[in-house]
């Protein structure tokens, strides 16, 4: 079989693509933020606890981990198309079926099921990008339809806000779930692969198993970032509404206009952090330096953020929180280029799906669970500040494992 490699592609194409992959994420993260924005009246009608919303975190964060695993070799088995269309259809009913929930026990089952499902979309979208974009635009690209998650959280909560008042909470959950079937319609109807031309004395791109992946430090570095930094916005995303109403005691409106704000600076934060690693690679940087920098410098805005449990004011709490969506995300949006600058594409989403079984393994620990614990015997203080040092130990570690490896995957 001939070597082949990506053709030149049609902006347009590109910029097709790249709407279809924010589209998708957005309808993501709605799918999930829907539960934590609304947890006042469900807990109110369930009647649960701190330790009970810990546990129904942890219900999504134990099922995204398990599904990352598996997403990741089905997008890179069956290819991006199919493997994204079954991803949104899977998450789609399961959300729609939390409507149905009368107890915990079953919320806690549709939530396990929609953190399965979920789990396709990051092994999914960065395949695709892998795909249709050059390295030198991959963060950039990567930034963009990564803010579909901050895009969520900024018109999530507002809706979601006025559609309980007028329909219930469940009407809510019945909005994401048709939504994201409505996605599948164009998906399928007008996504492609990129064509490929025959490229002469190339090396062919081979496909790569968990297993062999794990042979190169890359694959593991980016496994540990993920598990250090990825409960980091979990921990934002669950917690914040709850920290927000009962330590700054905001009310439903006051976080219908809060929440949006830290999610404007977060998608401030995804997209310049694509471009500021695009543009040193333009300056003539090397992609693994470029990369390094770029990611120093969100780490080190972490601990700054943290001391938002210590500021006097809603004001300033609120800025420094987004202080800390903005870095994360800007830190994100490089982290996930690492695979496709590391591994060959037909190994992108399998790599990913290792990596995003390890976040979602610390989201599980340290945003789910221990949180229930702490936040019920010692508030939110030591969370606070345990998520502010978690950065830096990733990047001390990628450092090492993903910046100056010896053995190259892509090469291999």
């Amino acid at each position: 079989m001939p070597p082949t490699k990506t053709a030149p592609f049609k902006t347009s194409t590109q910029v097709w693509v790249l709407t279809l992959l924010f589209l998708a994420t957005t309808i993501n993260y709605l799918d999930r933020i829907v539960f934590s924005v609304l947890i006042p009246i469900i807990r109110g009608e369930m009647h649960l606890n701190d330790k009970d919303y810990g546990y129904l975190t942890g219900a999504f964060q134990f099922a995204y981990t398990v599904g990352f695993l598996i997403a990741g070799k089905f997008v890179d088995r069956f290819g991006v198309k199919i493997g994204y269309a079954v991803a949104i259809v899977w998450w789609s009913v399961a959300a729609g079926l939390h409507a149905l929930s009368r107890g915990a026990l079953d919320l806690g089952f549709w939530r396990a099921m929609l953190g399965f499902g979920e789990a396709g979309n990051f092994p999914a979208a960065i395949k695709s990008v892998a795909e249709w974009f050059p390295k030198k635009d991959r963060a950039f690209a990567t930034g963009v339809f990564n803010a579909g998650t901050n895009v969520a959280s900024m018109i999530g909560p507002p809706a979601f806000v006025w559609l309980n008042l007028r329909y219930g909470w469940r009407a809510c959950f019945l909005l994401t779930a048709a939504l994201g079937l409505v996605w599948v319609v164009f998906w399928m109807s007008s996504y492609r692969q990129p064509p490929v031309i025959v490229v002469p004395g190339e090396a062919e791109e081979r496909r790569m198993g968990w297993l062999e992946a794990l042979r190169y430090p890359q694959a593991w570095g980016f496994a540990v970032a993920k598990f250090l930094t990825d409960p980091v916005w979990w921990f934002y995303l669950y917690w914040l509404p709850p920290y927000l109403y009962d330590v700054r005691k905001f009310d439903l409106q006051q976080i219908g206009w809060a929440l949006p704000v830290v999610y404007i600076m977060a998608d401030v934060g995804s997209v310049g952090g694509g471009w500021i690693s695009g543009w040193l690679i333009r300056r003539g940087w090397e992609v693994g330096r470029a990369r390094k920098a770029t990611m120093i410098l969100c780490a080190a805005c972490m601990p700054v953020a943290a001391m938002a449990v210590f500021a006097p004011g809603p004001v300033l709490a609120i800025a420094l929180v987004s202080l800390a969506t903005a870095a994360h995300q800007g830190w994100s949006a490089n982290l996930f280029t690492t695979t496709s600058d590391a591994f060959p594409k037909a190994a992108v989403a399998s790599v990913t799906g290792i990596g995003g079984c390890a976040g979602g393994g610390g989201g599980f620990l340290f945003s789910a669970v221990i949180p229930g614990f702490v936040v019920t015997h010692f508030g939110y203080t030591p969370m606070f500040v345990f998520m502010g040092t978690l950065h830096l130990a990733a990047w001390m570690v990628m450092r090492r494992l993903v910046w100056n490896p010896r053995r190259d995957p892509s090469l291999a």
